[in-house]
């Protein structure tokens, strides 16, 4: 006999609770899919050229702005060091996480994942970027390049979808999770940091809602893969 027909023979109650979780958890997952392909594509269809010539000729890409979205270059190797100072903790030191520490790995594995996860798409989709960074690079500002072309790979088709935007959206949604009394500085920081990236042309704004959803997709899932760890090692009580 399975194990779903024992838990469903032994708890009924229990079987069908199991079973309109995961019914939940599949329609919303649905949900945020065709909103981001929707919001993605209407951007792409209607918004992006616009938005990158409005702001092209109303903010002039100020140098101090830009300078901004640079400050968290450095959050996958402070994850990278996160996710690296954790396992020897509690390789060596015997350490076990509580609340804290499982929030602190959920989020340096989301942004881990998400860049690399970022990194395949970037070189599947081929986008090129809203202003041209350096010589030879095609952009719509410059050369009126826009599109996509399927793995281009190579620095000036890298447009689509934003790392940065996916990185913060990572960390604002496992700090919207985990510590809710400070939700609103993870979601004041990430809307900042798509506001600089638009205002600056550094993305198209289908390239900040694609990053932000692929930011919030591996939040999810690096949550539920610490969170359920967690559990299933407690040891059951009477």
């Amino acid at each position: 006999m399975s194990s779903i027909s024992c838990v469903r023979c032994i708890d009924p109650k229990g079987f069908l609770s199991i079973m309109e979780a995961s019914s939940n958890r599949a329609r919303r997952t649905l949900t945020a899919l065709l909103s981001c392909l929707f919001l993605v594509g209407f951007s792409i269809l209607f918004v992006d050229r616009p938005a990158s010539t409005w702001s092209h000729e109303h903010f002039g890409r100020p140098a101090i702005i830009g300078r901004f979205a640079y400050l968290f270059d450095p959050l996958p190797i402070a994850a990278t060091l996160g996710v690296t100072g954790a396992a020897v903790a509690a390789a060596f030191g015997g350490w076990k996480p509580g609340a804290f520490g499982r929030t602190l790995i959920s989020a340096c594995l989301a942004i881990l994942v998400s860049e690399e996860i970022k990194e395949q798409l970037k070189y599947f989709f081929g986008r090129p970027w809203p202003d041209k960074w350096k010589p030879g690079n095609p952009s719509w500002i410059s050369d009126h390049a826009y599109g996509f072309h399927l793995f281009h790979g190579g620095y000036g088709w890298e447009s689509f979808p934003s790392g940065h935007m996916a990185q913060m959206a990572a960390l604002a949604a496992v700090i919207w999770l985990c510590t809710p009394r400070i939700r609103w500085l993870g979601v004041s920081v990430a809307s900042l940091v798509a506001i600089v990236l638009w205002t600056s042309n550094y993305h198209f704004i289908g390239d900040i809602i694609a990053g932000a959803f692929l930011g919030i997709g591996c939040r999810v899932s690096m949550v539920a893969v610490v969170c359920s760890t967690a559990v299933s090692s407690r040891p059951n009580l009477p």
